[in-house]
């Protein structure tokens, strides 16, 4: 089965990224080629960009404290462990805590770095990482593999309060959703929301041998997916099949 994740909302569309991006970052890190760390560089450049939002770490905090006050509402209800609740509250109050902590914009340390900002402005032109153009980037890329892990880890621990955050939200968000299957009847899927409900995020599985690729177009009211056939020549063509998946609605 194949996964597909549509964003309702521009701030679920960022943390998607973001966690998108810190999850390359973390891969390509463990990696000992110095090719590997290029592109683990221009991932955390990525990072620096989607978080330079100054309204990010606002939204998130709030996103937390409002989880946290929803999840103190259940205390004294009988179907609801203590004990669990205990657990994911104090994991609120961690996140919370520590990205609180971060003085200043997101990242600013790494802004101010003379290295990291020539690298930067450099990646932005075609081939402009080249030694005859940063020597010094050269430089650093024939250094043991793991010097450069160690910078890279550095580097990427300053964004580390924003990815435990997103990454516990985006996972508290996708634990609230259930999972219903239904079918697209001539490749294509009409259905209205339930009023009342604020979605953010919708979720689908398809079976990856049945080679389709969905188009998701929705809002508040309304969701519409279309199943497009994948060819040969890397076209896309409206599939016109009965075809069943799952899609799961979160809140």
């Amino acid at each position: 089965m194949i996964l597909y994740e549509y964003p309702l909302n521009e701030r679920i569309r960022t943390y998607l990224r973001l966690q998108h991006l810190f999850v390359r970052l973390g891969l390509l890190i463990q990696r000992k080629e110095a090719l590997d760390h290029h592109y683990a560089l221009s991932t955390l450049f990525e990072v620096m960009e989607v978080a330079s939002r100054s309204e990010l770490k606002s939204e998130v905090l709030k996103d937390l404290d409002k989880h946290k006050q929803q999840l103190n509402s259940y205390r004294g209800n009988p179907a609801i462990s203590e004990a669990a609740l205990d657990l994911i509250v104090d994991q609120l109050n961690e996140r919370f805590d520590a990205l609180n902590g971060v003085a200043g914009k997101m990242g600013s340390a790494l802004s101010e770095s003379d290295f990291l900002s020539s690298v930067r402005s450099r990646s932005a032109i075609p081939g402009g990482t080249c030694e005859f153009d940063l020597p010094a980037y050269h430089a650093w890329q024939h250094h043991d593999a793991s010097s450069r892990q160690a910078d890279l880890s550095e580097w990427s621990m300053h964004y580390a309060p924003l990815a435990q955050s997103v990454q516990l939200l985006l996972k508290m968000l996708r634990d609230s959703g259930s999972t219903q299957k239904v079918m697209a009847s001539a490749g294509q899927l009409q259905q209205n929301l339930p009023q009342g409900r604020n979605f953010q995020l919708l979720r689908l599985r398809i079976d990856s041998s049945l080679n389709l690729v969905p188009e998701i177009s929705c809002n508040r009211l309304l969701v519409v997916i279309r199943l497009m056939s994948h060819q040969a020549d890397g076209k896309l063509l409206t599939s016109r099949e009965d075809t069943p998946f799952e899609m799961t609605l979160c809140a």
